[in-house]
């Protein structure tokens, strides 16, 4: 599916393929998808076999097998946001799950021409910042020159607030620079206008009306915790986000609204899914409470595609320079 792709990859931590999927739509064909979730590799494998997907533990693969990748293009993943996260205890580097110093090891056994990673916006805190200089000098004495910046998921067409830190990096001996991609100059859809087609595939002659309500987008999609039980749309806080958008909170929904249905309608993971920037044709594995933390925990493809497609431009600025400097790409 993707074989005549340009650039080769590989997505570690890659959930249910959010990033991936952006980065292959901006030119990157992935020679493995790196996933510890069952559910979620499961769901790569079912959409995407041709990325090589590979439940496994990070720091072990990376052990094992990283080295057979030496010459990949890029190296992306979205590490685990908890130790960052305002929603958490925010122990950074203290944490069992920072996979940032991984990620370094990644590189250094490779030696990708570019560097991406993402997590939650908690990462700028002032309380981080000694953190990232860490990690950018690491990085930088094996020859990356690292970039942080807070992109918001609505400036790039997704119809709702998801902000997330971009870092990304090229390699020194490459001549170019990379940029952050301009903000799209058309609004992000509402949810309603998102929605409205799905709300209305059972009959329901409110879906109409509903969605004149639903006129902004939506706050940030949470919830699907391992920690706090079932599929919902998150804490108190977001419930109430969502229910000035006419939208029932509380509990996920496995069909859209009955031709009758009075009341605020639930989402359902497919409508879930498409505010996060999935396509429709995206599958995803397991029981509803499973497929619907895959969905909440994703990177939306849209924003993942307009940054790759600015790796893309840097390297191909880089080969039209010195192409000697970008021979010897691995086929995996």
């Amino acid at each position: 599916m993707s074989e005549n792709l340009p650039y080769t990859s590989i997505e570690v931590c890659a959930g249910a393929g959010g990033q991936a999927l952006g980065l292959e739509a901006a030119g990157f064909r992935h020679l493995a998808a790196v996933e510890i979730d069952h559910h979620a590799v499961e769901t790569l494998k079912l959409n995407r076999p041709d990325w090589n997907p590979v439940e496994a533990d990070l720091k072990q693969w990376v052990r094992d097998h990283a080295v057979d990748y030496q010459g990949v293009d890029l190296v992306a993943g979205g590490v685990p946001c908890p130790p960052f996260s305002v929603a958490g205890k925010q122990l950074g580097h203290e944490d069992e799950r920072d996979l940032f110093p991984t990620m370094v090891q990644l590189a250094a056994a490779t030696r990708p021409k570019a560097i991406m990673i993402e997590n939650v916006r908690g990462l700028l805190d002032p309380k981080f910042a000694d953190y990232r200089a860490q990690i950018s000098a690491e990085l930088a004495a094996i020859g990356y020159r690292m970039q942080w910046k807070l992109l918001q998921a609505s400036d790039y067409g997704v119809p709702q607030l998801r902000p997330r830190v971009i870092a990304v990096g090229l390699r020194d001996d490459l001549d170019a620079e990379f940029s952050y991609p301009a903000p799209s100059a058309t609004p992000a859809p509402t949810v309603g206008e998102t929605l409205v087609d799905l709300m209305e595939a059972d009959g329901w002659s409110g879906a109409r009306a509903w969605a004149g309500q639903a006129a902004s987008i939506a706050p940030t999609i949470v919830g699907g915790s391992k920690k706090h039980g079932g599929p919902d749309l998150g804490p108190t806080r977001a419930k109430k986000a969502w229910k000035a958008l006419g939208v029932n909170g509380h509990t996920i929904a496995n069909e859209p609204p009955a031709p009758d249905h009075e009341g605020d309608p639930r989402l359902t993971i497919r409508m879930v899914a498409r505010i996060q920037g999935f396509p429709d044709s995206w599958e995803f594995f397991g029981p509803k409470t499973h497929a619907y933390r895959q969905v909440g925990n994703a990177f939306p493809p849209p924003v993942a595609q307009a940054v790759g497609e600015q790796i893309r431009q840097a390297l191909d600025t880089a080969a039209a320079k010195i192409p000697s400097a970008l021979t010897g790409t691995t086929t995996g």
